[in-house]
């Protein structure tokens, strides 16, 4: 095609009569535009930026932009942290992603990153630090969704979250960057993600002082119109569709055997003063002072549940689901109270580790067993330990009594996959048999992702924590018992 002549009104605007144009007519009008008016074409975010990628006015928090695949939510971030920098204030911003790897990838040098949208404004760039220096002496720094350790302490004015539901430790990162947005007279968040079901992200959303903003894929006209054909065709009327390209926060799975319905509905409804001291436990580690302190929660000794009511512990086991490699241990703690059909289970705490060596999961669980022993001394058979043997075998047992002779370990083996596993005591939610005693951030999406006679569909690969909580209450409440022996008198 040759040069593209037209003769345009005074008043056209000139993106959306692009936009307008076909994409080989719209790709030779562009390519006659010079350089600096082809850069200032790129730059102009306001003549073409798209509904949802706005900035809120207001006075709120965190603005949550939550779109489809190639809705523009990368660039929408970009361009609100170059808007922060513009001004030349010596601002302290954190760029956070489920990995450094990915925030350094997409957030800066990727194509809608903070390299191509904000040149004008960069000094230097750090890859190995993970440190960017603007004119002015405005500074980013990265941070990754699975070490909240390191958001405690750095101060921010403002902060850039990239797929917060795809962070391994998302509510211990985002509660330690809250905690440390505190410089300036209005410290904010914003949070870029495609919509994935789990309680932070949830949670973030219906927080007070939150926004909003978002919609589909198909509203950025600035993607390939084959790729919004292709993409809709081959996933319309799926529930994948609504999540990934219609953005939608999608709470519960087809066919899932836990739905957020049933949790809530399991969980302990009474306040912890009518309980006694102690209940709520939820995510703990014992064996971590620091770790507790992360998750701004503390480990106070539990008393037996319905405290009043005469009820105690007949069983408490530690739960196990050991790693490959360095992934997650999954360590619950479970109990039951009463025996065959007046049996009630309770999940007590979550105590699992990530990125430990066998000797270090294996004190973790030797924690978790000393304390609710000392907490619980006289339960009939003390506490027990329930570990899955089909990753190490004979090793499991060996290396957990490495780190406490005491244990009293009982090994099992899996022979059915872990939906099927878990079925039998989905059904005992559902009975009503199983309590949970506080919230689970890491657990329960685990949960909803299992599907019945299906694959897991959860955060990260594996449902570790949730596989350990299946052992344990496949052990206390599955398993053929009776009750000890008792006198009658006449």
């Amino acid at each position: 095609m040759g040069r593209f002549e037209r003769v345009l009104p005074a008043d056209t605007n000139i993106v959306e009569f692009l936009l307008s144009l076909p994409p080989d007519a719209r790709a030779v009008a562009l390519a006659q535009l010079g350089i600096d008016e082809a850069d200032a074409f790129d730059r102009d975010w306001g003549s073409w930026v798209h509904r949802g990628q706005f900035a809120p006015e207001g006075d709120w928090s965190t603005w949550v932009v939550m779109g489809g695949r190639g809705f523009g939510k990368t660039r929408a971030g970009a361009e609100w942290v170059t808007s922060l920098i513009a001004g030349g204030a010596a601002l302290r911003i954190a760029l956070v992603a489920a990995t450094r790897q990915e925030a350094r990838a997409v957030m800066v040098e990727g194509k809608s990153g903070l390299l191509a949208v904000a040149e004008p404004y960069v000094d230097e760039w750090f890859p190995g630090r993970g440190v960017l220096r603007f004119r002015g002496g405005a500074e980013a720094a990265l941070f990754s969704g699975t070490t909240p350790d390191f958001l405690r302490g750095p101060e921010h004015h403002f902060a850039w979250c990239d797929e917060l539901a795809k962070w391994r430790h998302g509510q211990e990162c985002w509660d330690m960057l809250r905690l440390g947005l505190r410089l300036g007279e209005r410290p904010r968040a914003l949070v870029t993600t495609t919509p994935r079901p789990g309680p932070v992200l949830s949670g973030i959303i219906g927080a007070p002082g939150t926004i909003q903003t978002g919609g589909p894929t198909a509203r950025n006209p600035h993607n390939a119109r084959a790729f919004t054909a292709h993409v809709y065709a081959r996933y319309a009327g799926t529930r994948l569709a609504l999540q990934e390209l219609e953005g939608q926060l999608l709470t519960d799975a087809p066919g899932a055997l836990w739905t957020v319905e049933l949790l809530e509905n399991c969980r302990l409804q009474l306040s912890p003063s009518s309980l006694g001291e102690g209940f709520g436990v939820g995510h703990v580690a014992v064996h971590d002072p620091s770790g507790m302190a992360a998750a701004g929660q503390q480990a106070p000794p539990p008393s037996p549940p319905l405290k009043g009511r005469g009820e105690v512990f007949s069983r408490l086991v530690i739960a196990v689901d050991p790693p490959t490699g360095d992934g997650t241990c999954g360590i619950i703690a479970c109990a039951r109270t009463g025996y065959g059909e007046t049996a009630h289970a309770y999940v007590l705490a979550d105590h699992s580790v990530t990125a430990r060596s066998p000797e270090g999961w294996a004190r973790a669980v030797a924690d978790a067993a000393a304390m609710w022993s000392a907490l619980h001394p006289h339960l009939p058979r003390g506490v027990e330990v329930v570990a899955e043997a089909n990753q190490g075998g004979q090793m499991v047992s060996a290396v957990l009594r490495t780190a406490d002779p005491k244990l009293k370990v009982r090994r099992v083996d899996a022979v059915a996959g872990k939906a099927d596993r878990a079925a039998p005591v989905a059904m005992l939610f559902e009975a009503g048999k199983v309590t949970l005693h506080g919230r689970f951030p890491e657990l329960e999406p685990q949960l909803l992702g299992l599907i019945a006679g299906g694959d897991y569909e959860g955060p990260g690969s594996s449902p570790d924590r949730a596989d350990a909580m299946v052992w344990g209450l496949t052990e206390l409440m599955l398993k053929p018992e009776r009750a000890p022996p008792s006198i009658r008198i006449l």
